[in-house]
């Protein structure tokens, strides 16, 4: 092998390694600390641009330290983000534009919005895929739409599996509407609260002013 070839070879090598070193530098990691353990995020930006940025915004500004994972189905998903530990629902930053087309899947362990039925409707709540739910993918739905995925569980699958086996029942959820509280039965909710106790981007020394 000639020495032009080894050195083409080198560059090739040098520039591949800088490539990938980029891509998982851009990545952003989020730690989230729960009540039953740790579960670590790894974010796409790169197909998500939007949910990835809102998602950050949140939890620098500590919006989902405390808060709970108010339902929780064992085989499907355990979602939070939403209702602090008084059940009250807390106000949210603007939705975010649907992303559920950018080809990443509703896999086990993967991160997406939760959404009412206007698909542009996603703020802060989340849940995170305890299955596969080939149902919940793009072009799935009865509307042809389906939930963005923005990221996936890296470490502390455990935990998931933990929070989604705890025993749940009926409880009031409270939603503050037009200035008045009013309480809705919601079923699936935790018997003991599972709190999300902080959420931290890796990396990071401290988050944003509130």
């Amino acid at each position: 092998m000639t020495r032009t070839i080894l050195w083409t070879l080198s560059i090739l090598s040098m520039i591949f390694m800088m490539t990938v070193a980029s891509t998982a530098k851009d990545k952003p990691k989020v730690l989230l600390v729960t009540s039953l353990g740790e579960i670590q995020l790894e974010l796409y930006p790169d197909k998500a641009p939007f949910g990835v940025q809102n998602f950050l915004t949140y939890v620098r500004n500590g919006f989902y330290d405390n808060t709970i994972f108010h339902r929780v189905m064992e085989g499907f998903m355990i979602q939070g983000g939403g209702f602090d530990q008084t059940y009250t629902k807390k106000e949210t930053m603007e939705p975010v534009p649907y992303e559920g087309a950018n080809g990443l899947k509703n896999y086990r362990g993967t991160i997406a919005y939760a959404r009412t039925d206007d698909i542009n409707s996603a703020t802060s709540q989340f849940f995170i895929n305890h299955s596969d739910n080939y149902g919940l993918n793009h072009g799935q739905q009865p509307d042809g739409n389906g939930y963005a995925v923005f990221g996936k569980v890296t470490k502390g699958m455990n935990v998931v599996d933990a929070i989604a086996k705890v025993k749940t029942g009926v409880s009031n959820l409270r939603m503050n509407i037009n200035g008045r509280l009013y309480e809705n039965p919601a079923n699936n909710v935790p018997v003991n609260q599972i709190v999300l106790i902080s959420a931290t981007v890796i990396g990071e020394d401290k988050k944003a002013d509130k």
